[in-house]
């Protein structure tokens, strides 16, 4: 069995191996025990991806290119668990 390799195929920012929007839960985990010694350093990897992201995606379709906020998820939001944010009190 041949072991596919869940890498990002751009321009389209698609996953090579299942076709899921990259980073995809496979390729997720996989960069979770890459860096799992330095948060940092993914955090860094992945904004420069999402930076890439970002020109390739706006270019292909600039009327229908995923939100910032979306890519921001898709790219960053997972990477750290967040504290629910405190409600304001009355």
């Amino acid at each position: 069995m041949t072991s596919q390799i869940h890498v990002a195929l751009r321009p389209l920012w698609l996953c090579r191996a299942c076709a899921a929007p990259w980073p995809c839960a496979t390729a997720r985990l996989n960069l979770l025990a890459e860096y799992r010694n330095s948060h940092v350093a993914l955090s860094i990897y992945l904004a420069g991806m999402l930076y890439t992201a970002v020109e390739d995606l706006y270019r292909l379709n600039p009327q229908d290119a995923p939100k910032p906020t979306a890519l921001h998820d898709r790219f960053l939001g997972w990477t750290a668990p967040r504290a629910p944010r405190p409600q304001p009190s009355d």
